[in-house]
Protein backbone atom coordinates (compact mmCIF):
# COMPACT_ATOMS: atom_id res chain seq x y z
CA UNK A 1 0.00 0.00 0.00
CA UNK A 2 2.92 2.28 0.68
CA UNK A 3 3.94 2.68 -2.67
CA UNK A 4 0.82 3.26 -4.01
CA UNK A 5 0.14 6.28 -1.46
CA UNK A 6 3.49 7.90 -1.23
CA UNK A 7 3.40 11.08 -2.47
CA UNK A 8 5.38 14.79 -2.13
CA UNK A 9 5.52 16.45 1.33
CA UNK A 10 3.09 19.29 1.29
CA UNK A 11 1.89 21.98 3.57
CA UNK A 12 -0.92 24.83 3.31
CA UNK A 13 1.33 27.91 3.00
CA UNK A 14 1.06 29.99 0.01
CA UNK A 15 4.46 31.13 0.28
CA UNK A 16 7.94 29.96 2.28
CA UNK A 17 8.68 31.84 5.97
CA UNK A 18 12.12 32.92 5.71
CA UNK A 19 14.14 32.25 8.64
CA UNK A 20 14.24 29.47 11.42
CA UNK A 21 10.88 29.10 13.22
CA UNK A 22 8.82 26.15 14.87
CA UNK A 23 7.14 22.84 12.71
CA UNK A 24 5.36 20.54 13.56
CA UNK A 25 5.98 17.19 11.14
CA UNK A 26 2.93 14.60 11.18
CA UNK A 27 3.98 11.45 9.62
CA UNK A 28 1.48 8.52 8.87
CA UNK A 29 3.16 5.06 8.53
CA UNK A 30 2.32 1.44 8.14
CA UNK A 31 3.13 -0.66 11.91
CA UNK A 32 6.67 -1.40 11.27
CA UNK A 33 9.45 -1.90 13.59
CA UNK A 34 13.01 -0.07 13.56
CA UNK A 35 10.76 2.73 11.66
CA UNK A 36 11.45 5.38 14.08
CA UNK A 37 15.42 4.81 14.45
CA UNK A 38 15.46 5.36 10.84
CA UNK A 39 13.16 8.52 10.92
CA UNK A 40 15.51 9.99 13.65
CA UNK A 41 18.99 8.73 11.98
CA UNK A 42 17.54 11.56 8.83
CA UNK A 43 17.34 14.34 11.29
CA UNK A 44 20.78 13.46 13.35
CA UNK A 45 22.49 13.84 10.09
CA UNK A 46 21.35 16.79 9.48
CA UNK A 47 22.29 17.71 12.59
CA UNK A 48 18.62 18.32 13.53
CA UNK A 49 17.55 18.48 17.11
CA UNK A 50 13.83 16.74 17.58
CA UNK A 51 12.13 18.83 20.39
CA UNK A 52 9.80 16.45 20.50
CA UNK A 53 8.61 13.55 19.08
CA UNK A 54 5.41 10.93 19.94
CA UNK A 55 3.70 8.16 18.61
CA UNK A 56 0.16 7.24 18.43
CA UNK A 57 -2.65 5.22 16.20
CA UNK A 58 -4.20 7.46 13.93
CA UNK A 59 -7.76 7.39 12.76
CA UNK A 60 -7.36 4.58 10.12
CA UNK A 61 -6.70 1.15 11.52
CA UNK A 62 -3.17 -0.21 11.57
CA UNK A 63 -1.76 2.90 10.42
CA UNK A 64 0.49 5.15 13.14
CA UNK A 65 1.30 8.97 13.46
CA UNK A 66 4.00 10.58 14.46
CA UNK A 67 4.10 13.76 15.48
CA UNK A 68 7.25 15.66 15.84
CA UNK A 69 8.60 19.28 16.36
CA UNK A 70 11.53 20.47 15.50
CA UNK A 71 13.27 24.61 14.61
CA UNK A 72 13.99 25.08 11.34
CA UNK A 73 13.68 26.74 7.82
CA UNK A 74 10.90 25.87 5.68
CA UNK A 75 13.77 24.75 3.19
CA UNK A 76 14.96 22.42 5.55
CA UNK A 77 11.91 21.39 7.01
CA UNK A 78 10.98 20.39 3.13
CA UNK A 79 14.14 18.56 2.83
CA UNK A 80 13.76 16.52 5.85
CA UNK A 81 9.59 15.90 4.88
CA UNK A 82 10.67 13.90 1.86
CA UNK A 83 13.47 12.18 2.87
CA UNK A 84 11.10 10.81 5.13
CA UNK A 85 8.92 10.12 2.57
CA UNK A 86 11.47 7.67 1.06
CA UNK A 87 11.18 5.29 3.88
CA UNK A 88 8.99 2.25 2.58
CA UNK A 89 6.68 2.24 5.56
CA UNK A 90 5.96 6.15 5.36
CA UNK A 91 2.33 6.69 3.51
CA UNK A 92 2.51 10.51 3.84
CA UNK A 93 4.09 12.93 5.65
CA UNK A 94 3.10 17.01 6.35
CA UNK A 95 4.69 19.67 8.19
CA UNK A 96 2.85 22.98 8.87
CA UNK A 97 3.41 26.32 11.32
CA UNK A 98 2.23 26.28 14.83
CA UNK A 99 -0.34 28.50 13.01
CA UNK A 100 -1.92 25.73 10.98
CA UNK A 101 -2.53 23.19 14.02
CA UNK A 102 -4.15 22.84 16.91
CA UNK A 103 -1.83 21.54 19.50
CA UNK A 104 -1.64 20.59 23.23
CA UNK A 105 1.22 19.29 25.50
CA UNK A 106 0.48 18.02 29.05
CA UNK A 107 2.29 18.33 32.14
CA UNK A 108 2.55 16.33 35.36
CA UNK A 109 3.59 18.47 38.59
CA UNK A 110 4.64 16.83 41.64
CA UNK A 111 4.01 19.37 44.98
CA UNK A 112 4.11 18.65 48.54
CA UNK A 113 0.27 18.32 50.14
CA UNK A 114 1.29 20.46 52.71
CA UNK A 115 2.46 23.51 51.18
CA UNK A 116 -1.51 23.40 49.09
CA UNK A 117 -3.26 22.53 52.43
CA UNK A 118 -1.27 25.45 54.30
CA UNK A 119 -1.09 27.99 51.67
CA UNK A 120 -4.52 28.96 49.81
CA UNK A 121 -2.76 31.11 47.08
CA UNK A 122 -1.25 27.96 45.40
CA UNK A 123 -5.10 26.65 45.43
CA UNK A 124 -6.06 30.05 43.45
CA UNK A 125 -2.83 29.50 41.00
CA UNK A 126 -3.38 26.05 39.91
CA UNK A 127 -7.54 26.81 39.49
CA UNK A 128 -6.11 29.70 37.10
CA UNK A 129 -4.01 27.56 35.09
CA UNK A 130 -6.68 24.80 34.95
CA UNK A 131 -4.88 22.38 36.44
CA UNK A 132 -6.33 19.68 38.51
CA UNK A 133 -5.61 16.94 40.71
CA UNK A 134 -4.46 13.07 39.99
CA UNK A 135 -3.54 12.01 42.92
CA UNK A 136 -3.21 13.16 46.44
CA UNK A 137 -1.26 11.66 49.12
CA UNK A 138 -0.88 13.03 52.45
CA UNK A 139 2.86 13.89 51.61
CA UNK A 140 2.45 15.00 48.08
CA UNK A 141 -0.26 16.03 45.71
CA UNK A 142 0.06 15.25 41.69
CA UNK A 143 -1.76 17.98 39.24
CA UNK A 144 -2.14 17.74 36.19
CA UNK A 145 -2.42 20.59 33.27
CA UNK A 146 -2.63 20.94 29.24
CA UNK A 147 -1.81 23.82 27.03
CA UNK A 148 1.21 25.28 25.26
CA UNK A 149 4.66 25.24 26.03
CA UNK A 150 5.10 28.31 27.42
CA UNK A 151 1.42 27.76 29.74
CA UNK A 152 2.84 24.77 31.50
CA UNK A 153 6.45 26.18 32.03
CA UNK A 154 4.78 29.12 33.67
CA UNK A 155 3.27 27.09 35.88
CA UNK A 156 6.64 25.59 37.05
CA UNK A 157 8.26 28.88 37.80
CA UNK A 158 5.03 29.16 40.02
CA UNK A 159 4.94 26.15 41.80
CA UNK A 160 8.73 25.99 42.16
CA UNK A 161 7.93 28.81 44.64
CA UNK A 162 6.03 26.17 46.91
CA UNK A 163 8.19 23.38 46.85
CA UNK A 164 7.84 21.98 43.34
CA UNK A 165 9.20 18.03 43.67
CA UNK A 166 8.82 17.21 40.04
CA UNK A 167 7.99 17.98 36.88
CA UNK A 168 7.51 16.40 33.31
CA UNK A 169 6.27 17.07 30.59
CA UNK A 170 4.74 14.86 27.20
CA UNK A 171 5.06 15.07 23.48
CA UNK A 172 3.19 17.13 20.94
CA UNK A 173 0.00 15.74 20.09
CA UNK A 174 -1.38 18.35 17.08
CA UNK A 175 -4.38 18.44 14.75
CA UNK A 176 -3.72 20.21 11.41
CA UNK A 177 -6.58 22.34 10.42
CA UNK A 178 -6.74 22.59 7.08
CA UNK A 179 -6.63 18.48 7.00
CA UNK A 180 -9.99 16.48 6.04
CA UNK A 181 -8.44 13.35 7.42
CA UNK A 182 -6.28 10.36 6.06
CA UNK A 183 -9.33 8.71 4.93
CA UNK A 184 -9.92 11.33 2.36
CA UNK A 185 -6.15 11.54 1.18
CA UNK A 186 -6.53 7.47 1.06
CA UNK A 187 -9.02 8.04 -1.62
CA UNK A 188 -7.43 11.05 -3.71
CA UNK A 189 -4.52 8.28 -4.06
CA UNK A 190 -7.07 5.21 -5.14
CA UNK A 191 -8.74 7.83 -7.99
CA UNK A 192 -5.61 8.84 -9.55
CA UNK A 193 -3.40 5.44 -9.46
CA UNK A 194 -6.87 2.64 -9.73
CA UNK A 195 -5.93 -1.08 -9.23
CA UNK A 196 -5.72 -2.53 -12.58
CA UNK A 197 -9.22 -4.20 -13.46
CA UNK A 198 -9.31 -7.85 -13.90
CA UNK A 199 -10.29 -9.27 -17.10
CA UNK A 200 -11.64 -12.71 -18.43
CA UNK A 201 -9.46 -15.05 -19.75
CA UNK A 202 -10.17 -14.75 -23.77
CA UNK A 203 -9.34 -18.61 -24.03
CA UNK A 204 -12.12 -19.68 -21.37
CA UNK A 205 -14.40 -22.42 -22.65
CA UNK A 206 -12.38 -22.91 -26.07
CA UNK A 207 -10.04 -25.84 -25.44
CA UNK A 208 -11.33 -27.10 -28.47
CA UNK A 209 -9.84 -24.42 -30.56
CA UNK A 210 -6.99 -23.86 -28.29
CA UNK A 211 -5.52 -27.35 -28.18
CA UNK A 212 -6.69 -28.71 -31.68
CA UNK A 213 -4.37 -30.27 -34.38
Amino acid sequence: MSALIRHTATNTKAAPVLGKQEFTITVYTENQIGLLVRIAIIFSRRKINIESINSSPSEIDSISRFTLVIHETEEVVKKVARQIEKQVEVLKAYYNTNDEIVWQEMALYKVSTDEIAEKVQVERLLREYGARAVVIRKDYTVFEASGHREETDKLVEVLSEFGLIEFVRSARVAIIKGSHGFHEKLREFEAAEPGEETTENEYLNKNEEVFSM
